[in-house]
């Protein structure tokens, strides 16, 4: 319907604004591109990915402490002793070794049970991983989102520009009709004045039209990349669900902060077992295999040991029962962020939904405006020719014209803005939903790599090339 509107009515000032703002060239830069050079760009993603390996990593090591555990050490001494004994005469007479030692000792480590403490943390680590997973989708929303914004501002601001040079073309016009109207006498200098402060009005209003539309591009330029050429305009808008109930409802199962969220809850109530786990004993399976040479002669001495040690903690000064309960307060404390999450969701659909409508109404209000302010613009300028209607006249009816172009052009940029975060307050802002054309990044790759704690072996290489593509 709009694009039907401006091709019958805006001939005229739209038209021209459409025409230099959003040249249909072959090489124009569309949305998908902006989106897809905001998700290339973004470094809050690339944090957000390094964070997540590190995440990652947590797993691994909270697996390490279920595996078998092997130190070594050595150990070069000199050991010079003295003696001093009483003879038979009764002098004390001194006796001195003097001895060089080399051992080498190897000591092996494995927990044999502990009440589930620690599988209790390779469990919490790797929920802690699915809920990093789900904050970086929130943060790739957050990148999308802004590109969206930034990418309409400048067209936005762009066509702003525009209707303010054209009105300021269109003030002079009445300027120098008034002027000339004076010199023959048919208005006052009151008329001539009024065009003359119209004017200056029209220039400072270009000015800061101008300043916004270099804040909007210097925004697009920390976003997407580069500084915007020229932006094809947005022909098409996805789908979004009207009904409420079921926005919300996919909302509350695809969001990533209401699944963020669950994560965490999950990773709470795994820490609430795992301190209550760490108050009771475990029992460890020790080994050692030494071997000491004596440096002084030939000899050497081997020694071997394997010992079943069992133990726990009897107290500790309260820590152990202040973690249990540091544990339990922050299990209710993700509860009550789930809570306030859930409704923080529901809310912001509303709101966009909201949004929507009113910038859907703002259109048709404005198209309505436009066509009867342009009829009345023309109306009162035939008057003021025929000297029925005064140079204060024509410049209001100029004014309200300018005012409908601008509040139309402001609300199909809401429009547009409102429809993504629609998307965005459903969870479904994000590179793969918007089939944006970029590689897209796999968090499971990392993570599948690194799960089974691999030292540098074949996996710890294939880890390797992984690493050195992420850092491309």
């Amino acid at each position: 319907m709009i694009a039907k509107f401006v091709a019958r009515v805006c001939r005229g000032t739209v038209l021209a604004v459409t025409l230099a703002v959003s040249p249909v060239v072959a090489n124009a830069e569309s949305l998908g591109d902006a989106l897809a050079s905001a998700y290339e760009h973004s470094g809050l993603l690339e944090q957000n990915r390094a964070l997540l390996r590190a995440a990652d990593e947590d797993v691994a090591v909270a697996l390490a402490a279920l595996r078998p555990i092997l130190n070594w050490s050595s150990k070069i001494s000199r050991t010079v002793t003295e003696s001093y004994a009483p003879n038979q005469v009764g002098q004390f007479v001194m006796s001195s070794t003097d001895s060089r030692e080399m051992s080498f000792t190897v000591t092996a480590e494995l927990l044999l049970y502990d009440f589930g403490a620690t599988q209790l943390g390779l469990d919490a680590a790797k929920e802690s991983v699915l809920a990093a997973r789900e904050a970086l989708g929130a943060v790739e929303q957050q990148v999308l989102l802004r590109a969206l914004q930034a990418y309409v501002n400048v067209q936005r601001a762009a066509e702003t520009v525009a209707l303010r040079q054209n009105n300021q073309r269109l003030v002079s016009q009445e300027l120098r009709a008034a002027r000339d109207r004076f010199e023959v006498g048919e208005v006052t200098r009151t008329d001539v004045a009024l065009a003359e402060a119209r004017l200056a009005s029209s220039r400072a209003n270009l000015a800061a039209a101008q300043g916004d539309l270099m804040r909007a591009q210097e925004e697009y330029r920390a976003v997407i990349g580069r500084k915007p050429d020229r932006l094809a305009p947005i022909t098409r808008l996805p789908e979004v669900e009207w009904n409420e109930d079921k926005a919300k409802s996919v909302a509350l199962r695809t969001h990533p902060d209401m699944r963020r969220a669950q994560y965490e809850v999950s990773v709470a109530d795994i820490n609430v077992r795992r301190a209550d786990a760490a108050m009771k004993p475990n029992v460890k399976l020790k080994g050692s295999l030494s071997r000491a040479i004596d440096l002084d002669s030939p000899s050497w001495l081997d020694r071997g040991e394997i010992a079943m040690e069992f133990g726990g903690p009897i107290y500790r000064g309260g820590r152990l029962s202040a973690l249990a309960r540091q544990a339990r307060a922050r299990s209710d404390g993700a509860r009550g962020a789930l809570h306030v999450t859930r409704h923080d969701v529901a809310q912001n659909v509303g709101n966009a939904l909201a949004a929507l409508k009113v910038a859907n109404a703002s259109i048709e209000a404005t198209q309505r405006q436009i066509r009867a302010a342009r009829v009345a613009f023309r109306g009162v300028r035939e008057e003021a020719t025929l000297g029925q209607r005064t140079t204060l006249d024509v410049l209001t009816a100029e004014q309200e014209l300018l005012d409908a172009e601008t509040a139309f052009a402001s609300a199909v940029a809401d429009r547009t803005i409102a429809t993504y975060q629609v998307l965005a307050a459903m969870g479904l802002m994000t590179a793969k939903h918007l089939n944006l054309r970029v590689q897209h990044y796999d968090p499971a790759e990392y993570y599948n790599l690194i799960k089974n704690a691999p030292a540098k072996s074949i996996q710890g290489e294939k880890l390797d090339r992984v690493l050195r593509k992420i850092g491309k």
